[in-house]
């Protein structure tokens, strides 16, 4: 069983998450206040949370839960649907992203997936706990990569994308695969999500990201990694 923190704001949304949750066989608590949330999610799996809150928003939240934590697991439930309104929020540190109005089923099935991969990455760290390549690093155990900008510690799912390039570098991995064995999705959701995390990675991992060496993109296919 797992424990979800949902930070929302909507009454009525909120109460349909929790039951749809619980019905999963999960525990799941409501806050509608980011302060609240930043005191107590460390004693949950993960937090769907939306980013119009009172007071903090659920972006500066994030923010926050990122310098103390860059594994929590985070699902943003938001109406802000523009291309850069996404592109922040994972610039922010968020692990998936879903627009109102959603498909329950579809938001559920995130759910599941993202706590499905914890499980999947933790086994799949034991086989490769480290990889060099250039003057980078990175411990898939601890999640700390040596970086153009010195150690930090990468989120999950940044930890998770890089394996899986990592493991399949001999060939472009399209779009579509990503999302389904990093994310696990078996239906794919709009990729902007990959685009995204790669060039987040690329700010890390290249000395000049516009003419990247390790994370080159195929056109209309997708990413392959070189050392």
């Amino acid at each position: 069983m797992a424990a979800i923190l949902v930070v929302e704001d909507e009454n009525h949304l909120a109460k349909g998450l929790k039951l749809n949750l619980e019905l999963e066989g999960n525990k799941a608590d409501i806050l509608d206040r980011a302060e609240e949330a930043l005191t107590v999610f460390a004693d949950y799996n993960l937090m769907i949370l939306d980013i119009m809150l009172p007071g903090m928003n659920g972006l500066e939240l994030l923010k926050r839960i990122r310098l103390i934590d860059n594994k929590f697991p985070v699902l943003i439930v938001s109406a802000r649907s523009s291309e850069d309104e996404l592109v922040e929020g994972l610039q922010a540190g968020a692990d998936d992203y879903i627009t109102k109005p959603f498909s329950l089923p579809e938001l559920m099935l995130r759910v599941k997936r993202m706590l499905e991969r914890q499980a999947w990455y933790r086994l799949a760290a034991q086989s490769q706990r480290q990889y060099s390549f250039g003057d980078f690093q990175i411990d898939f155990d601890s999640f700390e990569a040596e970086t153009k900008y010195g150690l930090i510690t990468l989120t999950q799912y940044e930890c998770y994308v890089m394996k899986y390039l990592i493991e399949n570098k001999d060939r472009p991995v399209p779009r579509e695969e990503l999302l389904e064995k990093v994310w696990g999705y078996s239906v794919t959701p709009d990729t902007r999500t990959v685009d995204t995390f790669i060039l987040r990675l690329r700010k890390l991992f290249e000395d000049d990201r516009k003419t990247p060496r390790h994370l080159i993109s195929y056109r209309s296919v997708g990413y392959r990694f070189f050392d």
